[in-house]
C-alpha cells in the first residue's frame, strides 16, 4: 500500500496542479450572443457545454451584431457564433458574389488579420429572406415580383428590423440589386421576433425573416425566391479570439462538436420549440446537447 508522507503528499499536489490546472481554477471564457431566438439557443448550448467541459463560462447574449463584433475585436468577448455572409458584407465590405465555400475562405482569411479565428462551419445557412402569407398576393413569388409591384404602384407594407434597414446586405443593397425603392411610408421597423406574428395576423404584407426560423412553416408563410442571388451564404460558424484559442486549443473540438450537428432542419426544429411551442431556451439547449450525446 502506498503510504503518503507530508513530502509525497506535497509532491502529488504539485504534480496534479501542473498536469490538471482546471482542478485548481476553471478557465474563464466570455461568451457572447445576438438578440434573436436562434442565437439565444446556440449561445446557451455553448454555455452549458463549456461548463460541462470544465470551463468557467460567462454568457452575455441579446447583443446587436455590430456591438458584439466590436466587443470581440476589443477582447471583451472570447467566443460567439457568427454568419459568414454577415462578416463578408457587413464587416469586410466585400461586394463580390461568392459561393458558400469561397465566402467562408474569404472571411476566415480577412478576420484572421483581426485576431479572430473561424472554426468549422455548420451546414446551416440562416440567410435573410422575405416572406408573405401563403394566401393573397398570389402573383408575388420572387423578390423580382416584389420589386415590380413597387415599381407598378402596388406597394405591400414591408417590415424588417432597424439594423436591416441600414446594412449593405439589407434594404439598401436589396433596393439597388432589384431596382426598386421602398419609401418610409411603406415599411415598418420592428424587432425581428415580432415580424412573424405581424405577418400571421395580417398587420404587414411582407416581412424580413430568417431561413431557419421554425415559424415559417408553423404560420404557413411562403418565402420569396431570391432570384437575383442577392443574399450571400450565411453559414453559422463558431468564432474565437485567436489569442484565446492558442491558449486553450481544446476549445476548437468542443465548439466544432456543436457545429457538426447543425443544419437548417435542426435549427428550424430548435427555433420552433421556443417560438411556437414556448419551451424555454435553457431546456431546448439541454435537450439538443443530450440528444446528440454532447453532455
Amino acid at each position: 500500500m502506498l503510504k503518503f508522507t507530508k513530502k509525497t503528499a506535497l509532491k502529488f499536489a504539485l504534480t496534479t496542479a501542473l498536469i490538471m490546472p482546471g482542478l485548481c481554477q476553471a478557465i474563464e471564457i466570455k461568451l457572447g450572443g445576438k438578440n434573436f431566438t436562434e442565437q439565444y439557443i446556440i449561445a446557451e448550448a455553448t454555455h452549458q457545454l463549456l461548463k460541462a467541459k470544465g470551463f468557467d463560462s460567462s454568457k452575455i447574449d441579446g447583443m446587436g451584431t455590430s456591438v458584439l463584433r466590436k466587443a470581440m475585436e476589443h477582447g471583451q468577448i472570447d467566443v460567439y457564433w457568427e454568419y459568414t455572409g454577415t462578416s463578408l458584407v457587413a464587416f469586410n465590405k466585400i461586394k463580390d458574389r461568392l459561393d458558400p465555400q469561397a465566402t467562408y475562405a474569404k472571411v476566415k482569411k480577412l478576420d484572421a488579420k483581426k485576431g479572430i479565428t473561424w472554426l468549422t462551419p455548420s451546414k446551416a445557412n440562416n440567410t435573410f429572406a422575405f416572406a408573405m402569407r401563403a394566401e393573397g398576393y398570389d402573383d408575388i413569388n420572387t423578390l423580382s415580383d416584389l420589386a415590380q409591384a413597387y415599381n407598378n404602384g402596388v406597394k405591400p407594407t414591408m417590415s424588417f428590423g432597424a439594423e436591416f434597414s441600414r446594412r449593405p446586405d439589407g434594404l439598401p443593397g436589396l433596393e439597388k440589386a432589384y431596382k426598386f425603392k421602398a419609401s418610409r411610408d411603406h415599411y415598418v421597423l420592428m424587432e425581428s421576433g415580432l415580424i412573424y406574428n405581424a405577418l400571421k395576423g395580417g398587420d404587414v404584407d411582407v416581412g424580413q425573416v430568417f431561413a431557419t426560423d421554425g415559424r415559417i412553416a408553423a404560420f404557413n408563410l411562403k418565402v420569396l425566391k431570391d432570384d437575383a442571388g442577392f443574399f450571400p451564404n450565411y453559414a453559422l460558424v463558431p468564432t474565437v479570439r485567436t489569442e484565446i484559442l492558442q491558449k486553450y486549443p481544446t476549445l476548437e473540438n468542443i465548439l466544432n462538436s456543436i457545429s457538426e450537428k447543425l443544419n437548417d432542419t435542426v435549427l428550424q426544429d430548435l427555433n420552433a420549440r421556443v417560438d411556437v411551442e414556448k419551451q424555454s431556451v435553457e431546456s431546448v439547449a439541454t435537450h439538443f446537447l443530450k440528444e446528440n450525446n454532447l453532455i
